[in-house]
């Protein structure tokens, strides 16, 4: 079998061109990437033959942008696959890259994406540090990519930052840029680079004040921003801090009533004269524009139950039917908690149930087969965001404050449990205990019914409504 090394893709290109023209088969011969150790496992590299006097060939322009993708990829076995592809779509089958299912497209397929994931990090996570030497000003970086992709990124830094001297350093290869052209050298390990200069501090100022804390997933930010990078990044030694000062700025923001001009306070009528009660509050929230979530709302759905409840059930918001209605569960959320309730002991009618949010929010989604509201439309739900919750949770305030033989508080899912805990709860770390609140000090947290209905199999529904049952339960006993 013949051997032969590949020093790039340009290489690749003109070894794969003469292959085809000698009519060499992928079984014939052993593409190696030229890293100067393959003569240590392979047979002595033989030399390229003379191509033959054969015409060229076309292939589609989607391979050889794939393949160029793939060229940069760190496996040693991407010449050999990226060969064999070209000669099925040379020799067998001209449309391969439109079989997704077949073995080397998927390969193909799945190292390109890897290779323009890496590119995409490297152009997001390269940081220069500012070299001065002989009264000259150069930019320096260093960074650790997966993949051999220097040459493929360096042209997207020369004009981005044309105005400037830098080197980008990497273990594989350098590259410099003197406002003019790109050069390229030899690797160079972490320790060679510069360490620090005052131009971390800007990017720790720049990356805290953009930091927003009631948006961060941290799973989500590892995914996008790997740990790997954190020590190249100097913005990143902010991250501990901010995070766990996230829940106390989420809070700040939130007092300041960001987003919002108007709570529900600004509707809320106070005398020394008047005694508010829940059938006042209810009249004052009718008429209640302290956010958006009016406009496309029927109307105001305000809690019901007796004054003197002694446990009070705390939902979201109402949804499509009790938007129509005016009164909170009665749609299939509903059902299902009448009976959980019902098989937990307790009688709805001396409850008082509510939402921490008083209209439906929702989106429009065409429907044929619905006639309500608007027409030709059905209404989705969409959760309610914190500044909608902190818009309308002075309604709750007043109405718990109506309730003075409420000893016994029920958060129905998620975003009422948030609401009464603060930011950071997990529902299914929390559900099942007793937790103290600013409200009272028996609260509990658990499955809103909602979530019972959109279980995925009849298996996760049952396990769900018996957990809410056992919460319910649970609660009852506490009174």
């Amino acid at each position: 079998m013949q051997t032969i090394t590949i020093k790039d893709f340009e290489d690749w290109r003109r070894v794969a061109r003469t292959l085809i023209a000698n009519a060499t088969a992928p079984s014939e011969v052993q593409l190696f990437e030229d890293d100067g150790q393959q003569a240590l496992f392979t047979e002595n590299p033989q030399p390229l033959p003379s191509p033959s006097d054969q015409p060229g060939f076309h292939v589609p322009s989607r391979f050889l942008s794939l393949a160029e993708a793939v060229g940069c990829h760190r496996a040693a076995a991407r010449w050999d696959l990226l060969f064999r592809a070209l000669w099925r779509i040379k020799n067998e089958q001209r449309n391969l890259l439109e079989i997704e299912t077949d073995d080397d497209v998927l390969q193909l397929t799945k190292m390109e994406k890897q290779v323009r994931r890496d590119t995409h990090k490297m152009k997001a996570f390269v940081r220069f540090r500012k070299v001065v030497q002989d009264a000259e000003e150069f930019f320096v970086a260093w960074h650790q990519p997966d993949h051999r992709i220097v040459r493929r990124v360096a042209p997207f830094f020369s004009r981005r930052f044309s105005g400037m001297n830098w080197t980008i350093l990497t273990p594989d290869e350098s590259v410099t840029w003197d406002q003019q052209t790109l050069d390229y050298g030899r690797g160079v390990t972490r320790g060679q680079a510069p360490q620090s200069d005052e131009l971390e501090e800007l990017w720790r100022t720049y990356y805290a004040s953009i930091f927003n804390p009631a948006r961060v997933k941290i799973k989500m930010m590892k995914s996008e921003m790997p740990v790997r990078y954190w020590k190249n990044l100097p913005e990143t030694e902010l991250i501990p801090d901010l995070l766990a000062d996230a829940p106390r700025r989420v809070e700040q923001m939130i007092e300041r009533h960001e987003g919002f001009d108007k709570t529900a306070d600004d509707f809320i009528k106070r005398s020394s004269d008047q005694v508010n009660t829940l059938p006042v509050l209810k009249q004052m929230a009718a008429g209640c524009t302290a956010c958006h979530l009016h406009c496309e709302a029927t109307q105001t759905v305000f809690g019901s139950g007796p004054a003197n409840a002694r446990i009070v059930l705390l939902g979201e918001q109402p949804g499509d039917q009790e938007d129509l209605a005016g009164d909170p569960f009665v749609g299939p959320a509903g059902q299902v908690l009448d009976d959980a309730l019902h098989a937990a002991g307790l009688d709805r009618t001396a409850l008082y149930v509510t939402n921490i949010v008083k209209h439906f929010k929702h989106t429009l989604i065409s429907s044929p087969e619905t006639s309500r509201p608007p027409r030709g439309k059905k209404r989705l739900h969409q959760k309610p965001n914190a500044r909608e919750v902190r818009a309308c949770r002075p309604w709750f305030d007043a109405e718990w404050s109506c309730l003075r033989e409420a000893e016994t508080l029920i958060c129905l899912g998620a975003t009422s449990a948030t609401a009464i805990l603060g930011p950071g709860i997990k529902l299914a770390d929390k559900r099942g205990q007793v937790c103290s609140s600013d409200y009272c000090q028996q609260t509990f947290v658990t499955w809103h019914p909602s979530a019972i209905l959109r279980a995925p199999n009849t298996a996760a529904r049952e396990s769900k409504m018996q957990q809410l049952i056992d919460d319910l339960a649970l609660a009852n006993e506490a009174v």
